[in-house]
């Protein structure tokens, strides 16, 4: 009756036992091979790029398998809670793709029949488990000090030892149940502890779904469940949250995979069946020669709103961390070049162990991939949708020409190996901006091919204005250019010019880089004629006799 006592005298308001809330949570209803996973950040921050890559492997591992992807919201530490993160959170995972089936859907709002999904709302229910340990002997009230927790510490440093409370460390551990209630009584401040069964010779056996067979020494602290406060830890609330809301597989950073000894016993204390665990690697990246953590305050591109102000489209980014989730997606991509990216099976097995290297240049390359198979009509979209917020000239100028830009973003598009000009949105003003005049006429610098001088190129935009002909086919069009050019002695043929190039001014090639130079005054562009019949003839005149000047 004394740890009944003592339980009431610590809870006295808990009148429910664990068998309540178990029925209350019914046993989720499953396909076979269905898998329940879920999102649980803290609302201390505001998301990254870190936090996306786990969610993805959580949402493609539920969906994949027919299963369900939840939010839950771990703010236990609601010191450190951020006003705005749950709609932060909430906002971004859409954003990259990924919608909950339940969970928070807003600051104070959810859906699902498994909540509350905070756990700050759930305090009745760990109080209850908790009460329910402390009658069974298995969690104890330890009254240790700040002070005498720091002298306990630096004793077990200078001995070598492993800090923390257990075995004869654990001076309340032994403490009989009356002793504890008079402590309690007079005012004396404290906490609860597991009372851990663990044995330092014993060792637990797990296979981590990411990491493959691990073992370790099984856990011998006493670890704390209840903080003073009365929220609990991290442990022993997520113990209790994964099993009643049905988790059937915990996906989460492998800094957490040396708790795992302490979240088994956890498990195994409450009676409940273990969920499966798969530890995901942190988010790399170089730095010199070596490797080091993707880092909130050194890297920007940790940030997500580094991916909106740059203008990567969401299905670039998704792609290209399905890469780096498992390398087999670049072979799986080029066999199914037009498929959804969620097509593609996510195996946790394969995994990187040793760390996931993020790496821009290889994420521009793929959204290049990505952005290049988009249609004219979608990718005016997205870049307009982007250029309103972080580009209003362009934005105005390239709705003030919607047809033609659409015929812009459409060139090259249909042949089997599209055009691949730009990996972002920021990226475009540069690459089409010669097309249109407002931003034309304003360019100071010219860019002439290596081969031909200012004084060349402009005798041959003189001529070639007076032969131009606007109205024919793409075929027709090089015909007469090259027409043009022999008949100003420029070589149509290389191995003639190369065999006497002295007898040539240059070749038809210089031409062809005059005219584009005269256009677009770039040297590398799309096909010339597309771009004359993107503009239209008047501009092309105006644009000859204004490089001729």
């Amino acid at each position: 009756m004394s740890l009944q006592k003592l339980a009431d005298l610590i809870f006295p308001d808990i009148t429910k036992i664990p068998a309540d809330f178990i029925s209350q949570y019914p046993k989720r209803e499953l396909k076979e091979g269905a898998r329940v996973t879920r999102y649980a950040p803290s609302p201390t921050g505001f998301q990254h790029i870190g936090g996306v890559f786990a969610a993805l492997v959580s949402e493609r591992i539920a969906h994949q398998s027919g299963g369900i992807f939840y939010l839950r919201i771990e703010d236990t530490d609601q010191k450190r809670e951020v006003e705005g993160a749950i709609d932060d959170t909430i906002a971004t995972m859409h954003n990259f793709g990924m919608d909950f089936d339940e969970g928070m859907t807003g600051q104070e709002t959810s859906k699902g029949i498994y909540g509350p999904y905070k756990q700050s709302e759930r305090e009745e229910i760990y109080k209850t488990f908790a009460k329910d340990l402390i009658v069974k002997g298995l969690a104890y009230p330890c009254f240790c000090t700040p002070e005498e927790l720091n002298e306990m510490r630096e004793k077990q440093v200078a001995a070598k030892i492993t800090p923390g409370c257990y075995g004869e460390y654990a001076i309340y551990r032994n403490l009989s149940a009356d002793e504890a209630i008079a402590k309690i009584e007079s005012g004396t401040p404290y906490i609860l502890r597991l009372k851990s069964p663990g044995d330092a010779e014993k060792r637990i056996q797990f296979t981590d779904l990411i990491k493959g067979e691990t073992s370790f020494p099984e856990n011998i602290q006493d670890v704390v469940i209840i903080k003073a406060d009365g929220l609990p830890t991290y442990h022993f609330a997520h113990a209790i949250d994964d099993h009643l809301m049905g988790t059937t597989t915990v996906i989460r950073g492998e800094e957490w995979l040396s708790s795992l000894p302490i979240h088994v016993q956890l498990f195994d204390v409450l009676g409940f069946e273990r969920p499966e665990y798969a530890h995901i690697p942190n988010v790399m990246k170089l730095d010199g020669d070596s490797k080091r953590k993707l880092s909130k305050r050194k890297d920007p591109e940790s940030a997500v709103s580094y991916y909106k102000e740059e203008g990567y489209p969401r299905a670039s980014v998704v792609e290209y961390l399905l890469n780096i989730i498992n390398s087999t997606f670049e072979e799986w991509r080029m066999e199914n070049p037009k498929a959804d990216y969620l097509e593609f099976p996510v195996a946790l097995d394969k995994m990187s162990k040793s760390g996931a290297l993020f790496d821009l240049v290889k994420l521009n390359d793929v959204s290049k991939d990505v952005i290049s198979k988009m249609p004219a009509e979608e990718v005016y979209t997205l870049y307009t949708a982007w250029a309103k917020e972080f580009d209003q000239e362009m934005y105005d100028i390239v709705t003030a020409h919607k047809e033609m830009s659409k015929a812009i973003f459409g060139i090259d598009k249909e042949g089997p190996k599209p055009r691949k000009d730009f990996g972002k949105w920021s990226e475009v003003k540069e690459k089409i901006c010669y097309f249109y005049n407002e931003l034309f006429s304003g360019e100071t610098e010219v860019e002439f091919p290596k081969t031909v001088t200012v004084e060349e190129a402009k005798e041959i935009i003189t001529g070639y204005k007076e032969v131009y002909d606007f109205n024919t086919t793409q075929e027709e069009w090089f015909e007469e250019l090259k027409a043009y050019a022999v008949a100003n002695g420029y070589a149509a043929d290389r191995k003639a010019y190369k065999k006497a190039p002295e007898a040539f001014k240059g070749m038809v090639s210089d031409v062809a880089g005059a005219v584009r130079t005269a256009l677009t005054h770039r040297t590398n562009t799309p096909d010339l004629y597309t771009i004359m019949q993107i503009i239209g003839e008047e501009e092309v005149r105006a644009r000859f006799s204004s490089f001729i000047g």
